[in-house]
């Protein structure tokens, strides 16, 4: 994978999480577990979960200002309902989008649709500056 919804991210492509769609305030992605991404226990890594929340909910984020070159995480909350196992889906959506912040919410489900995780984040959109330089304003 070379693109996780416009954006070219090495460590995306270490957890080997795909991007599979993305609307207006919306963003699906998903990660098959194999053994490099699963904790002591055999389960899905807390962390990877983390990044696969930071990555969707980001980019639904990233779908609310069209001139925004990408999004900073502020905060994020995960709670971990149930063990991750097989191949998980994460839906992230915009609850509500301010003039910089926006507020998403998001849920991690196994191929049974078991609710696996839930997670809520904010994150403040980056916009282009003059001479090519990134703003938080």
């Amino acid at each position: 994978m070379n693109d996780f919804f416009g954006i070219h991210s090495p460590f995306i492509e270490h957890c080997q999480i795909v991007a599979v769609e993305r609307e207006a305030g919306t963003a699906r992605a998903r990660v098959e577990l194999t053994a490099p991404l699963l904790n002591a226990a055999g389960n899905g890594h807390g962390g990877l979960l983390m990044t696969l929340f930071d990555v969707t909910l980001a980019a639904a984020a990233r779908g609310t200002r069209t001139n925004s070159t990408g999004v900073a995480t502020v905060d994020l909350n995960v709670s971990f309902v149930s063990p991750a196992n097989g191949v998980l889906e994460c839906e992230g959506r915009v609850l509500r989008a301010g003039s910089s912040l926006v507020f998403c919410e998001g849920e991690i489900r196994n191929a049974a649709g078991e609710l696996v995780a839930k997670a809520m984040g904010t994150f403040k959109l980056l916009t282009p500056r003059a001479a090519g330089q990134i703003s938080s304003d």
